[in-house]
């Protein structure tokens, strides 16, 4: 397992895309009914309501905006597929917009090569819908202000991108000046209408039970895409062409509009022209008043992502480090200090001695014929004592104690206020608890065994003397050595520690 993984905070709000193979594969019987079904149904009334749009002639209707006039056009599939490509991926929305707009483009009398190129627009601005919440991560629920005032702004930009698709219209219909701009007005606004008034609650209303049912089910769905800064950098340069070629086709169509009215000196048309261009610098401020709104949100979201991000980073760095930093001193196999944790620990205990003067020992331990328990058994019952044996160390420690692996089945203990008297009692109590521990390791044979072990021990006291703990290490181990030579399962304290005496042995059974 890694230690440094992805923060939960970074993982985007916006799941991957449903995948149809996924689905197809491992999804239930109902679900593909559902789902599969729901979207041919999608795409069938997306056809028949676009069809329906061209016919009944639901495009460029004049609308009044408090005596500015402006233009609006009504198409259904809008909603309907905003709500399969924020739900479940782009190629979900994209595919029925595609479908409906080269439908009624080619039943139109538009050239089949024109209608396919047409018929992009509407995915174009499915996408940019589709970009920005993969380069934010905002929640798609629209339960709260928070994410409508990043939704409406982003509807407007996308609603622009695809009214594209109005400038090819009026070519490939030959429309005069006066019908252009309604076509193209009526497009974006009717979009940019329609998916905030509908897609957005439909949104709001639909989205808490699919969430749950994607939380449920998230090997149906590809993992979103990376490199966010990316697709930020590319939403703020659609956003850029959105405002630039909304501006220059508004004012441009208003001007040839109100050119072809001076042209034929037709004064009632002229005031038409005029009124709707008026309309159209009205429409255009408060255009760009959104705009700025939106890129002011968009640069909040992001920031504020962002410094989410480092902060999750910076304090998971800091876990990994303390967890780096505690297996450093930590050893593997039984959890008690590793020798560079038990040095550090042991000079600590030193410079305690020589600036109070209080007394401590140090015990050093080995287990008595380990390597026949290797032999005999093999190394992992040779693993088991060791473990066995650190339990007893752990459990029989105190807090001020420092229990720690020397090396192989060497151990120390250094004891914190401790004499020497105590430091003896202690170790005779350590050496009958280890010698009663009964490890049943498996063995190579596949058959469990049951081990008895013993310890050889050395007890020395830390000195203010001690030029450092390498001193006291000798000693320990040299009075080790002796309950080795003097038949194991011993104790013995160093022979220097009371001055001018020999400590006496104790022993246990050989």
């Amino acid at each position: 397992m890694d230690l440094l993984q992805r923060p939960a905070d970074l993982v985007p709000a916006t799941p991957g895309r449903l995948s149809m193979r996924a689905l197809w594969r491992q999804g239930r019987v109902v679900e593909r009914a559902w789902l599969l079904g729901g979207w041919l149904a999608t795409i069938a009334a997306c056809v028949w309501l676009g069809l329906m749009t061209v016919r009944q002639e639901w495009s460029g209707i004049p609308v009044d905006l408090g005596g500015a006039s402006a233009f609006l056009t009504f198409y259904p599939p809008i909603p309907l597929c905003l709500w399969w490509t924020l739900s479940f991926g782009w190629r979900w929305g994209a595919v029925p917009a595609w479908l409906a707009t080269f439908v009624l483009a080619v039943d139109a009398g538009m050239p089949p090569a024109w209608a396919a190129v047409f018929a992009c627009a509407n995915p174009l601005g499915l996408g940019v819908l589709a970009l920005g919440y993969r380069a934010v991560g905002v929640p798609r629920g629209l339960r709260s202000v928070r994410a409508w005032l990043f939704f409406v702004p982003l509807c407007f930009v996308a609603a622009v991108l695809s009214s594209a698709g109005a400038l090819i219209w009026n070519f490939s219909q030959g429309l005069p000046a006066a019908r252009q701009l309604p076509i193209w007005q009526g497009w974006w606004l009717g979009a940019f209408v329609q998916s905030v008034l509908l897609g957005g609650p439909l949104m709001a209303l639909t989205w808490p039970r699919l969430s749950r049912w994607i939380q449920r089910r998230p090997g149906l769905f590809a993992p979103p895409p990376s490199g966010r800064r990316a697709m930020g950098l590319g939403l703020l340069l659609a956003i850029v062409l959105a405002v630039q070629g909304y501006g220059l086709i508004s004012l441009g169509l208003g001007s040839l509009q109100l050119r072809a009215a001076l042209d034929s000196r037709a004064w009632s048309q002229l005031e038409e022209a005029s009124r709707v261009m008026l309309g159209t610098a009205w429409v255009f401020f408060w255009v760009f008043t959104l705009i700025v709104l939106f890129v002011a949100q968009f640069g909040y979201q992001a920031l504020s992502r962002w410094v989410r991000s480092t902060e999750a980073l910076v304090a998971q760095l800091a876990r990994v480090n303390a967890e780096l930093e505690q297996r450093s001193r930590t050893d593997g196999l039984t959890g008690l200090a590793n020798r560079i944790a038990t040095e550090e620990g042991l000079r600590a205990l030193l410079r305690t001695v020589r600036r109070y003067r209080t007394p401590s020992a140090l015990l050093m331990l080995d287990i008595d014929h380990f390597k026949l328990v290797n032999d005999r058994h093999g190394h992992a019952a040779g693993d088991a004592v060791i473990r066995a044996l650190a339990e007893v160390l752990k459990s029989s420690s105190r807090d001020v104690d420092l229990p720690g692996r020397f090396g192989g089945e060497e151990f120390v203990i250094g004891l914190a206020h401790t004499d020497l008297g105590g430091a003896r009692r202690f170790a005779e109590r350590l050496r009958e608890r280890i010698a009663a521990t009964t490890v049943t390791p498996q063995a190579r044979a596949g058959e469990g065994v049951s081990l008895s072990i013993t310890v050889s021990i050395g007890v020395t006291l830390l000195r203010e003397d001690d030029a450092g703990i390498e001193d006291a290490l000798r000693r320990a181990d040299a009075a080790m050595y002796r309950a080795k030579q003097n038949g194991r399962n011993r104790v013995e304290v160093d022979s220097g520690a009371v001055p001018g005496a020999q400590a006496p042995s104790s022993a246990g059974k050989p």
